[in-house]
């Protein structure tokens, strides 16, 4: 079973053109690159080819990544109570083993890069422990030396 993506419709536009943009003109500018570096002569010590070489590796495995992901992504948030734990609503826990209190996302990768506060996704061991939670709900989750830490909701609301 392949894993939905929930992203925002600005994600989602975002990601839909940087995959267009190394579809179309990054590619084509890479390509242009190589040709010229094989026209210089001996490919074995030519670092101007082997480096546009790898570029074009590394954009490719970028379109591919984004093709799948926009594939199989979801736009918007799944339907949940407005107290309950999902995908792109932002959390405040309370971290009882320090007491401490954390505020961040749930949501993907993607939308990291352009959040103006902390993700956490929803497979990480936090965001997992956490998902489907509602306010007022204690769980914990293992780190990464093995204790567990107490986690409890204290406010879930939509990302803004």
């Amino acid at each position: 079973m392949t894993e939905v993506t929930w992203l925002t419709q600005e994600a989602h536009d975002r990601l839909s053109a940087e995959l267009e943009e190394r579809q179309g003109s990054k590619r084509v500018e890479i390509t242009k690159r190589i040709e010229a570096a094989r026209e210089e002569g001996d490919l074995k010590e030519n670092g101007g080819y082997h480096a546009a070489r790898e570029e074009q590796g590394k954009n490719e495995a970028r379109v591919r990544q984004l093709k799948q992901l926009l594939e199989n992504a979801q736009i918007g948030v799944p339907d949940a109570a407005p107290d309950e734990v999902s995908h792109g609503k932002v959390i405040t826990v309370r971290l009882v083993n320090f007491d401490e209190e954390e505020t961040f996302l749930l949501g993907s990768r993607e939308e990291a890069a352009h959040a103006s506060i902390d993700v956490y996704s929803p497979t990480s061991p936090l965001g997992a422990a956490v998902l489907g939670k509602r306010v007022g709900d204690s769980t914990s989750y293992e780190l990464a030396n093995g204790k567990q830490m107490q986690v409890e909701i204290l406010n879930v609301e939509d990302y803004a």
